[in-house]
């Protein structure tokens, strides 16, 4: 389905992205956790969310 060379600049291109944000992150932390304290609050809302969703999705088909 691939040819070798796509599967290789797909590998290559992932391990750089890969390194790319990591350092992207290592720069920004400081930023990160001055600006954005407690937003896994949100995240954990959000998910929460979803699953009453489902929840009720689950609960009306029946």
């Amino acid at each position: 389905m691939f040819t070798t060379g796509q599967l290789i600049f797909a590998g290559i291109f992932f391990v750089a992205f890969i390194i790319a944000m990591i350092y992207a992150y290592g720069k920004d932390k400081e930023l990160h956790n001055k600006f954005y304290k407690g937003n896994y609050k949100i995240l954990i809302g959000f998910f929460a969310f979803i699953i009453i969703l489902f929840l009720i999705k689950i609960f009306f088909k029946h």
